[in-house]
Order: C-alpha cells, then sequence, then structure tokens
C-alpha cells in the first residue's frame, strides 16, 4: 500500500497476504520470523465460514483498489517478532511505547511511515485489538513542528501546541492522520527476553480509515523511503531483509498451516545454488523498490517488454510483498495472455467472480500449465503454475496477472516459493527458488 507520490502510474496489486512473525532462525547481526498466512488456522483473523474462493476474491478485490492509488499518485539477544495473516495482508506483531504495548501492524513494503490508532481517537475504523493510549507511555514524544525531521517530510503541518501533524492516503480512500511522534519500538527475542529500539518515528492517528478493518492497529510501512521501519533500523539490519512465501491460493487447496520467514541482518542473505541477482533503481517517489523486466517467456516463447529487445526498460516494475496480482503494461498483458491462450488447450470460461480475464475449465485434477518466466535484468525468475494461476472457483482456474494503465508491479502471488532478498546497501533483490514450507 503505496503513500502518495508526485508522478502517476497504475499498479494493479491483487491480493496482499498476511504472515505471522516468530523468529525461530538467527544468525550473527540478523534475526528471523515465521510468516503466517491471514488466511490459514494459524491465523486469529481465520474465518471458519468463508471458502478458499471468497478469501481470494475478498482480497483480490482489496488490491484492485490498491492499485488504483498506485495509478492515481504513482508514485545473541536476538529481536523476534510475531506476523498475523489478516484478510490478504500481512499483519506484524510488535510493542511500543514504555512499558510495551502490544500491536499488530500490517506490513507494507510499498509504503513508509509506521502509523497506528491512538487513544483518544477522532475518527477510527473499528480495532478488534486493544488501542494505544500516548498518555501512558513515559517514553512517548511529539515532534516539534519547526523540527527538520517534521519539515523533512512530505504532507506535514503544524497544530495550534506547535507540533508536527501527519497525512497519509491510499489509493482505496484509506487514510490516517495525526501526531507526528518518537516512541520506542519493541520486538520479542529468540531468548525470550525483549529488544527495544528507542526514538523510532510513529504517527499516531487519531484520524483513520482503513479499508480492511479487524486487528490491525495500522501499517508498518517496509518502503525505502527516510521514515520506513527498515530505514529507521538502520544498523541492526545493515539495510538487508527476505522472505520467503507459502503457497496459500493457488491451483491446489489451501494449505491450512502455511508458514515461512522474515529475516532481518545476516539473516536475510540470500546465498547458495540458484540465486540471481537484478538492481533495484532509485526512482520518484523514493519508497518503492524499481526492478527492470526486460522480457517474458511462456514456456520457450519469449517476449520482449514493451516489444522491443533492449529498450529503454529501466525501473519500469515495481517488486511489493504487499500486492498479490503481478500486473503488467496494457500491451504487455496482451502479449502474455496471447502467449499462453496458444499454449493451453482447455475450455475457456469466464470467472464468476469477474475478477480475473483469462479462465479455463479444468476437468482433472493436475492440469500441467505452462511455466512463466520473468527476465529480470541479470536475473532468469521461473514462475511455476502454483504461482501463476489461481482456483477462484470448483473446476475454474484463471491467469493470475492483470492489466495496467501505466505501471507494472511483482506481486507476493507470483513470488511464492521463491526466497527474495532487499540488500539495501548493495542495491540489489536476490531470487531463490525454495520450498518455502522447508525453509
Amino acid at each position: 500500500m503505496a503513500t502518495m507520490g508526485k508522478r502517476s502510474f497504475l499498479t494493479l496489486l491483487f491480493f496482499s497476504i498476511c504472515f505471522i512473525v516468530s523468529f525461530s532462525h538467527a544468525q550473527k547481526n540478523g534475526f528471523s520470523v515465521e510468516l503466517i498466512h491471514r488466511d490459514s488456522l494459524k491465523s486469529p483473523l481465520y474465518k471458519p465460514t468463508q471458502n478458499k474462493y471468497q478469501y481470494f476474491v475478498d482480497a483480490a478485490r482489496r488490491s484492485i483498489n490498491r492499485a488504483n492509488h498506485f495509478y492515481k499518485y504513482s508514485l545473541a539477544n536476538i529481536p523476534q517478532s510475531t506476523v498475523i495473516p489478516d484478510i490478504g495482508e500481512y499483519l506484524m506483531t510488535y510493542s511500543v511505547g514504555t512499558p510495551p504495548f502490544k500491536l499488530y501492524g500490517i506490513v507494507d513494503t510499498g509504503s513508509d511511515i509506521v502509523w497506528l490508532q491512538c487513544e483518544p481517537c477522532q475518527e477510527c475504523y473499528n480495532q478488534t485489538t486493544p488501542m494505544f493510549n500516548p498518555s501512558k507511555s513515559s517514553s512517548y514524544k511529539n515532534i516539534p513542528c519547526p523540527s527538520k525531521l517534521c519539515q523533512s517530510m512530505e504532507d506535514t503541518s503544524c497544530n495550534d501546541k506547535n507540533y508536527c501533524e501527519y497525512s497519509t492516503y491510499y489509493g482505496d480512500n484509506s487514510h490516517s492522520g495525526g501526531d507526528l511522534s518518537v516512541d520506542t519500538l519493541t520486538l520479542e527475542s529468540t531468548n525470550g527476553l525483549t529488544v527495544s529500539f528507542p526514538n523510532i518515528v510513529i504517527g499516531c492517528g487519531t484520524n483513520n480509515i482503513l479499508s480492511y478493518e479487524g486487528a490491525s492497529s495500522g501499517i508498518v510501512g517496509f518502503g525505502s523511503g527516510p521514515a520506513s521501519f527498515i530505514t529507521q533500523l538502520g544498523s541492526s539490519t545493515g539495510g538487508k531483509f527476505s522472505y520467503c512465501l507459502t503457497p496459500l491460493f493457488s491451483v491446489t487447496n489451501i494449505q491450512s498451516n502455511a508458514t515461512s520467514k522474515l529475516n532481518f541482518g545476516d539473516a536475510a542473505t540470500v546465498s547458495g545454488d540458484g540465486v540471481v541477482t537484478t538492481p533495484i533503481l532509485k526512482k520518484d517517489p523514493e519508497t518503492f523498490y524499481y526492478l527492470t523486466l526486460e522480457a517474458f517467456s511462456v514456456g520457450n516463447r519469449r517476449v520482449e517488454i514493451g516489444g522491443v529487445p533492449n529498450g529503454d526498460n529501466e525501473g519500469n516494475i515495481i517488486i511489493d510483498s504487499g500486492t498479490t496480482l503481478t500486473s503488467l503494461t496494457k500491451d504487455d498483458y496482451s502479449f502474455l495472455e496471447s502467449a499462453v491462450v496458444d499454449l493451453v488447450k482447455l475450455e475457456r470460461v469466464d470467472d464468476p467472480t469477474q475478477t480475473l480475464n483469462l479462465c479455463y475449465s479444468v476437468k482433472a485434477e493436475g492440469y500441467d500449465f505452462p511455466i512463466i518466466t520473468m527476465h529480470f535484468k541479470g536475473a532468469d525468475v521461473d514462475l511455476h503454475p502454483i504461482s501463476t494461476f489461481v482456483s477462484v472457483a470448483d473446476g475454474v482456474f484463471c491467469l493470475a496477472f492483470e492489466s495496467s494503465q501505466d505501471h507494472a508491479i511483482f506481486g507476493n502471488l507470483a513470488q511464492q516459493n521463491l526466497m527474495v532478498g532487499y540488500d539495501l546497501q548493495q542495491k540489489i533483490v536476490s531470487f531463490k527458488p525454495s520450498d518455502c514450507t522447508k525453509v
């Protein structure tokens, strides 16, 4: 869920998956957390009355709203946390304040600011978990309006007490506004103790609307901007984090206990056989992680992005763990769809959810859909059918890609069963084929 930027591009994000973080593996200067999909049986938000298709449809529709946002605004003591899936988003458990107050925040690599709902709330969405009260935290401090920090951030203003206030908006009409402040952020650790990070900049939101209500207290931005969670952890992580997303929405049944890892620091290093890397480019807005997609292949048929080999495609796609579907610009999506149609010899049907464009009737289990390869600059990444086709109804499977009016996004469904590592110092993203259920 990206915050407002200055340029306009559409990135059709589809369904974001949530995860539960519990640090089960640690290395020197690093830590890892377990990821659990929001819709799995391990999630406290699991709804036993919903079938697997309804989960997908709900997440897909939220993702479309998120895409509209991108288009409109284009733009030793090892810490541990628990991340809980919440209807397509990742909820990370963390604590704020002194004494620590436990919260659940949506992990979002498409935005920067860490914000949470705060009492007393003027206008708040229905949060099913307790709300943070800053007056009960001895380490909470408002940021003065004349400060460099306040002046350096976009969409800030001064209140009548001369404190800094923030506003952040999202394309699905979600927004948050309130006091920009600092407080201590605390994570659990592998030895049962806690690790605290003082003076983390947070938004204490008292005027908030969120399109997916529930346990979430707000959003934890993992983007590349100066106020993001990963940037503020700084030397604690060396600018490194990685994740491995287990399949959940796929051509098979939902996996009820799927878990994976969110790693930081040295624990986030992606290495070994099969690792490929591609550069991260800096563009405006700086929040996003821009990669270069040169071409894609369906089976043995290669299609150049923009129809031109070695064209000027620098930074033409955003990678976002908070987006579900992968979207391509209109012409590129048409080429992809045509290539799939040429290879898949099944009866085409309409999507009963009216969400996806290319769907097939599959009467037998295990149809062998073609592998789709994303040819990033310096990195060829194979996407198996579990990551490219989704079951939307009994016997109906659809291509999990969408057409975009402007920009493209590499979503989290396509990232399933890949170890994906971000090294913000080296400015690279690494991919390694992995069985994320075993990582």
